[in-house]
């Protein structure tokens, strides 16, 4: 697996159970080998416009992400998971969409800390 795939992994829901859901490799992080991972969600009424993107059937990665239906990237939905949680890749994403989520979250972090000082 690699920066970009679409993976499926398991995640919590509201009644503890789990069920497997699409999530992004955005970075693997260092000396682990742990992955950095945004959440993909159908409910598309949770869009944070300027940081969440969404994924539609016309766009030109669409096919190769594996998703089934208009989807949202969701940049606030992070988290850091070991190889043994991910089930497997349906997919990727464009290198160009990939590196605009990256540079998305990486702007909102730099730029959010250093209004704080």
């Amino acid at each position: 697996m690699k920066q970009g795939d679409v993976i499926l992994t398991p995640v919590p829901q509201a009644d503890g159970k789990l069920k497997s859901r699409p999530a992004i490799i955005l970075r693997e992080m260092p000396s682990y080998g742990d992955l950095l991972v945004c959440g993909v969600s159908t409910q598309l009424h949770q869009y944070i416009k300027g940081f969440d993107e969404i994924i539609s059937l016309a766009d030109e990665d669409f096919k190769s992400s594996g998703l089934l239906s208009k989807s949202l990237i969701r940049l606030g939905f992070l988290a850091v998971l070991p190889y043994n949680r991910i089930i497997g890749s349906i997919g990727a994403i464009s290198s160009k969409r990939h590196n605009r989520l990256l540079k998305t979250l990486s702007d909102y972090l730099v730029g959010n800390f250093l209004k704080g000082w």
